[in-house]
């Protein structure tokens, strides 16, 4: 097993850098040219591969230009653009309602503030701070997905299960500078090493501080569970 620096704030800011260090071009890998793209991207990969989301949205967005075309579509016209997307008929009445929402309320522009978004139909706080961070450059929290979730979890970030509830721990702990880069160094370390299922703990840049380390740990701490 490997043994975690002696505080949650150290342990963060060490992987961090490490991290950083390994993945020296980290960024999101969601393709988009403008605010609503970027926020009808985020909508479309819950519980879907961005890999997926990017072949789907190539002909999506030479499709719809703007809020107003998404607002006036038929909903199983959109939904049968959708249809390679996970839960796709759901997505399709969410981008729906939300780009008239954005039409009737904000002018229609992306609104900027985690409230607003918030409160646009299928909108969480996850989609909110990705679109807050890449789309007005405003950083308020840290984006958990399934791979943040993850991999602060096996870190010994955070015991939390829930994504608000993790996030609430990793403010605490991560530098603020880079709230929104440690989002995007979980996300590569998850996909490249630190799998759900079978990570290569003998190839992790994290082994020796890792206290899930598979071979010496016997429980994964993501899951709780035993390896």
């Amino acid at each position: 097993m490997g043994t975690p620096l002696e505080t949650r704030t150290e342990q963060a800011a060490e992987v961090v850098d490490r991290l950083e260090e390994a993945y020296p071009d980290s960024t999101i890998s969601l393709r988009y040219s403008n605010r609503l793209e970027l926020l009808i991207a985020v909508i479309l990969s819950a519980q879907c591969t961005d890999e997926r989301v990017n072949a789907e949205t190539k002909h999506l967005f030479e499709k719809y230009d703007g809020a107003e075309d998404y607002a006036n579509a038929p909903e199983e016209e959109l939904a049968e653009d959708l249809n390679s997307i996970t839960y796709y008929n759901s997505k399709a009445g969410y981008i729906k309602s939300t780009c008239e929402t954005i039409l009737e309320e904000h002018d229609g522009e992306v609104p900027d503030t985690m409230d607003e978004l918030t409160e646009l139909s299928g909108v969480g706080r996850k989609t909110a701070n990705v679109v807050l961070q890449h789309g007005h450059d405003v950083v308020e929290g840290i984006v958990v997905d399934t791979h943040v979730q993850r991999l602060s979890r096996r870190l010994g970030l955070t015991e939390e299960e829930r994504p608000e509830a993790i996030e609430r721990d990793l403010m605490e702990i991560v530098p603020e500078g880079y709230w929104q880069q440690f989002t995007h160094l979980c996300i590569d370390h998850g996909r490249a090493t630190c799998t759900a299922r079978n990570p290569d703990c003998g190839d992790c840049v994290l082994a020796d501080i890792c206290p899930s380390a598979k071979g010496d740990s016997e429980i994964d701490l993501a899951s709780g569970e035993a390896w």
